[in-house]
């Protein structure tokens, strides 16, 4: 089944990491510098925080507070209830390049991706094709902070570690492998730790490279598609169940709403700064599932 969705609102310059959270819907933009909240009711935003490291994923601890990764920088940084935002950790031992993507479990535990290389600079010299196929492009670690903000590797030799959702009450972690084009899922332990490595969809055959994922309500994921304007809904094992068209391309989103079937999506022209940094093209869109 395919959908269209519609400009819900305009101006953003790239926006990332959408969370639905207390009626509103969470995002980052990277090159205002500043995490913002939607309010698809009013049309209004609003702006929470400024992060002048560039933010990108989202998540809270289990007291409300929230992180949010500082790119640039390699932190993962932590809101507190005066306003303030401190450093809740350093992960810049295990960023190749830019941190990028998180998601935090309900018991505070934050896995933390990044961007492993410098992929706009290589794809100033190398097509994509060529990227995709080189297995060292991208590779890195993706990265667990725990509650005190202690640091470890949660999984090796992942490429790009993109979006991330978790399932099954969080006992399956699923992430967004960019450069493999493929969803990856591990089981996540009681301490947190990921093990049983295995391929939830490979997103190879439509060329989607997966950027931001959300979970719906019926255990499907749906894809930002990144270089293409969908977002693209995956069931377990790689069958697509679902499109929605978006003007643009479509680089993160989110499932939300009052009604919990709303999907949302982060859209841009391109990636690239010179293509979106200070150019208010970007967009959130939605569409009714």
């Amino acid at each position: 089944m395919t959908t269209t969705s519609l400009v819900v609102r305009d101006g953003l310059d790239f926006g990332e990491g959408p969370r639905w959270r207390g009626g509103l819907l969470w995002f980052s933009d990277f090159y205002r510098h500043a995490v913002y909240t939607f309010d698809p009711e009013t049309g209004d935003e609003t702006e929470v925080v400024d992060v002048p490291g560039q933010p990108s994923g989202l998540g809270w601890l289990p007291d409300g507070r929230m992180l949010v990764v500082s790119m640039t920088d390699h932190r993962v940084l932590r809101l507190e209830p005066d306003g303030s935002l401190v450093e809740h950790a350093d992960i810049s031992q295990h960023c190749g390049f830019h941190a990028n993507d998180m998601v935090v479990d309900d018991q505070g535990r934050a896995y933390v991706g990044n961007f492993g290389y410098d992929l706009h600079a290589d794809m100033d010299e190398r097509d994509v094709e060529t990227i995709l196929g080189d297995e060292q492009a991208g590779l890195t670690d993706l990265v667990r902070v725990d509650p005190d903000g202690t640091v470890s590797v949660a999984a090796p030799d992942v490429r790009f570690p993109n979006g991330m959702v978790l399932l099954d009450g969080g006992r399956t972690l699923v992430l967004a492998e960019t450069l493999r084009l493929q969803l990856t899922a591990f089981t996540v332990q009681p301490d947190g730790s990921l093990t049983d490595r295995r391929v939830w969809a490979s997103t190879a055959p439509q060329m989607v490279a997966p950027d931001g994922i959300a979970a719906d309500p019926d255990g499907g994921i749906w894809v930002a598609a990144a270089l293409g304007a969908a977002v693209v809904r995956y069931a377990e094992g790689g069958e697509v169940t679902g499109t929605v068209q978006t003007t643009q391309n479509a680089f993160a989103c989110a499932v939300g709403g009052p009604d919990g079937r709303t999907l949302y999506a982060m859209t841009a022209p391109g990636s690239e700064p010179v293509h979106v940094d200070g150019r208010s093209a970007g967009t959130i869109e939605a569409a009714t599932l």
